[in-house]
């Protein structure tokens, strides 16, 4: 067990200790002691967990973390995620606190996909797709010029046990894990995505899960030419339709070398964007806690994927090919769930938490829930 330098002098206000991590071997005794241990068991430390030894609480907390701020760093990088737990943080604001204190230049500019709601000027609530879908493992919007290297979670209200929590994947080790010939293939190809906006003008469709916001919120303006210098800084390709939407394409390479240790990373949207990701995700979702409620929506998610293949490629919110336009197989997206679902570990979130990310390695994904749950997002 390792006391994070708090025996230093410099360290006296807080102790923090490193304790064991979770994995999901710790998990299924407690939640969907199901699974098969072989395809979704997983090694290593991710996340590291720091608690509380005492009560120093969010002060206590944020003093220890400027005071160690470069051994943190350390930590982040080397383990890919830390899981500060039981430093009571119970509002938005002492979440941003902890949050700065990790990474001082907090960001608020979101161009990623998912619907959220400001609680304070850089905290958010992580997303609002509705509950019972999961949401893909992805680095947080690795499609524009520039992604987050850091991301941070704090959880409110946990939710039931089995349910919602944030899984987390170490991407060095999907590209370690790809089939050789499909990693070629997506390292030669490169990887290109369609996203598909609303006019404004244009109502949320109820029925449609996959309708995405509409421009006015992705760019936070209704000046298209504001849009398009953002687009020019971000490298994606607008195309405005008659109707007041608006189509974005970008593209981009599958892999990138990690900014501090060279490592090559799995970092793409291709999880999330490829029409298979309905019934890919659903059926590994039942596999690894099967009950009658998975067991639909499962069937579910076969069904919507095949209705989103009667659709224009192009029309659909969310579609990706190739980088030189040819069709990604779903052989080849088979590939890359079963390489990031085996290095995938479920952590059940307590209230209070709080979860630091490395961006650059480690992608995130949210597991189906029902009922209760309030999990807020900042990065940097």
């Amino acid at each position: 067990m390792y006391s994070g330098a708090c025996n230093d002098a410099s360290s006296h206000h807080a102790t923090v200790v490193v304790d064991s991590p979770i994995t999901m071997d710790a998990v299924e005794a407690t939640s969907a002691g199901h699974a098969d241990p072989e395809r979704y068991r997983s090694e290593g430390e991710l996340p590291r967990v720091l608690h509380a030894d005492g009560a120093p609480g969010v002060d206590g907390l944020v003093t220890w973390l400027t005071e160690n701020e470069a051994h943190v760093r350390d930590l982040l990088t080397r383990h890919g995620a830390l899981l500060f737990r039981g430093f009571d943080v119970t509002e938005a604001i002492e979440f941003e606190r902890i949050a700065r204190a990790i990474d001082h230049d907090l960001q608020n500019e979101y161009l990623g996909l998912s619907p959220r709601i400001p609680l304070t000027d850089y905290v958010f609530t992580a997303s609002e797709i509705p509950s019972p879908f999961p949401i893909p493992q992805h680095n947080e919007m690795s499609f524009v010029a520039n992604p987050p290297r850091s991301l941070f979670f704090w959880c409110q209200t946990a939710p039931a046990a089995g349910t919602g929590e944030t899984p987390l994947t170490d991407m060095r080790k999907v590209y370690e894990d790809l089939a050789p010939e499909v990693r070629e293939r997506f390292e030669t190809r490169g990887v290109a995505m369609v996203r598909n906006y609303r006019a404004p003008t244009k109502k949320q469709r109820p029925w449609d899960i996959t309708q995405l916001k509409h421009w006015v919120d992705m760019f936070q303006t209704t000046e298209r030419a504001v849009v398009e210098e953002k687009c020019a800084r971000e490298g994606f390709t607008p195309v405005w339709g008659d109707d007041d939407s608006l189509k974005l394409f970008n593209s981009q390479a599958a892999v990138k070398a990690h900014p501090k240790t060279g490592e090559p990373v799995w970092f793409n949207h291709a999880a999330v964007f490829h029409t298979s990701n309905g019934d890919g995700e659903l059926r590994r979702v039942f596999e690894l806690r099967p009950s009658v409620r998975s067991f639909l929506a499962k069937a579910g998610g076969k069904a919507f994927t095949k209705a989103q293949r009667l659709r224009k490629e192009d029309n659909l919110p969310l579609h990706c090919t190739y980088g030189d336009g040819s069709t990604i197989p779903d052989s080849d997206m088979e590939a890359v769930r079963d390489a990031i679902w085996k290095n995938l570990v479920v952590t059940p979130w307590r209230n209070g938490d709080v979860l630091a990310i490395d961006n650059d390695s480690t992608g995130h994904g949210r597991m189906p829930f029902y009922g209760p749950r309030m999990i807020a997002v900042a990065w940097a």
